[in-house]
């Protein structure tokens, strides 16, 4: 250990016994720590939102899905077997998406119409699952609609609606759209109101006979291993299959305008939240240079028995870094405690207060989840780190610039 840092550690101790100095100090470390500290959990608490908001985005878009250029696939048997031998892929279900006007005694609604096969749509859609009422078995006259669409209409289970589709049909009366009469055996909460506000499904062979699309569907839905690789494995699927016939679209193509807007969210609340650690830095400044002050007599004996000025600069700079790594450290700790617990900690806050900050009634997510990521600490750490070292330089110059002469006439 240089003799350098043994005398910056010796006066980083003894000013916690000096006053005005030593509580400067202080109010540095902790405005550091308390800067870190919230960015840390602030980034974790939006990483824990967006993982949230994603996986149920995903609960009824899927990870990908395959489609012909024409808008349709034929013999969709054969091309999902042809998908499911890919390694990588988990399941695939068939479907058909379309557009209708549903009907009843209360009003009508434009929505989207999705047909299924109950029995492998389960396996890459988690809406399923998400029954709030009566159950997901689809027969050829039975319908699933979104909560938010049957508290729109009034309805209920064991409910009539009309489906009407834009497709024409001839009869005695003349050319009319399509329609047919369904009755509600479920109701899901998907907890996204695009779709529980806009959604049906309904059996795939009902859906291509009201769409005139025998034999056909849509496309295949996937089911991926990982969700981050999911392009990479929807192209080598494509190109498996077919490129010159079929396309791919991953979910995160489907919904790029939606995970933009989350990613520019974060780094605009981090860029903002990052003004309190460099305000902290500015502290440090101010506490170094008063530091420097207060131990001009110091440096002038240093310098006299034959320290040079560039061994003070390191003394002080060595100080002011100790005092950032402190900093640096109690934030570090304190925010991924906060963090990994922040529901018990604003459970704590509403209890006291009387209040729910995301009352059920209201929001669809209501609670605070968080998932820390390294690479956001790491990145906060390193950020704090460079500001303290730059902090640190201007006062330490300071002090070896110091005349002796001047320093030893007031003394």
């Amino acid at each position: 250990m240089s003799i350098e840092f043994k005398i910056s550690n010796q006066y980083l101790r003894s000013n916690r016994k000096k006053g005005f100095v030593s509580f400067i100090s202080g109010v540095s470390i902790v405005g550091l720590a308390l800067g870190i500290m919230t960015l840390i959990t602030v980034l974790s608490v939006m990483n824990g939102f967006h993982k949230e908001l994603r996986d149920r985005v995903l609960s009824t878009i899927s990870h990908s899905y395959i489609s012909g250029y024409n808008g349709s696939v034929k013999n969709w048997q054969q091309l999902q077997a042809k998908i499911e031998k890919h390694p990588q892929v988990v399941n695939a279900s068939p479907y058909i998406q379309k557009y209708a006007l549903i009907n009843n005694s209360f009003g009508a609604q434009g929505i989207s119409v999705r047909g299924i096969v109950p029995e492998l749509e389960k396996n890459t859609s988690a809406v399923m699952g998400k029954i709030k009422s009566g159950s997901a078995t689809l027969n050829k006259s039975s319908i699933l609609i979104g909560a938010g669409l049957a508290s729109k209409l009034g309805t209920e289970i064991g409910d009539k609606i009309t489906l009407i589709t834009p497709q024409l049909s001839s009869n005695i009366l003349g050319v009319q759209p399509k329609f047919k009469r369904f009755t509600i055996t479920g109701i899901f909460d998907a907890g996204v109101a695009e779709y529980d506000n806009n959604l049906a499904f309904i059996q795939l062979h009902q859906t291509q006979l009201l769409y005139a699309m025998k034999g056909k569907v849509s496309g295949i839905r996937l089911k991926v291993d990982d969700i981050f690789n999911a392009k990479k494995i929807t192209r080598e699927v494509v190109k498996n299959i077919g490129s010159e016939q079929y396309y791919g679209v991953d979910w995160s193509q489907q919904k790029a305008n939606f995970i933009q807007a989350l990613n520019l969210e974060k780094q605009m609340i981090g860029v903002i939240l990052s003004l309190i650690i460099a305000v902290a830095t500015f502290n440090v400044v101010s506490m170094m240079i008063m530091v420097v002050t207060n131990k001009k007599a110091d440096i002038a004996i240093l310098r006299t028995i034959g320290m040079t000025p560039k061994r003070i600069v390191k003394i002080f700079f060595y100080q002011g870094i100790s005092i950032g790594i402190i900093g640096i450290i109690v934030g570090v700790i304190f925010g991924i405690a906060l963090a990994l617990n922040i529901e018990e900690v604003v459970g704590v806050i509403e209890l006291l207060l009387g209040f729910e900050f995301f009352p059920k009634d209201v929001f669809y997510i209501n609670s605070f989840p968080s998932e820390i990521h390294l690479s956001d600490v790491l990145i906060v750490v390193i950020s704090a780190f460079i500001l303290v070292v730059i902090a640190a330089i201007y006062p330490a110059k300071r002090a070896g610039k110091l005349q002796i002469s001047e320093v030893l006439n007031y003394e």
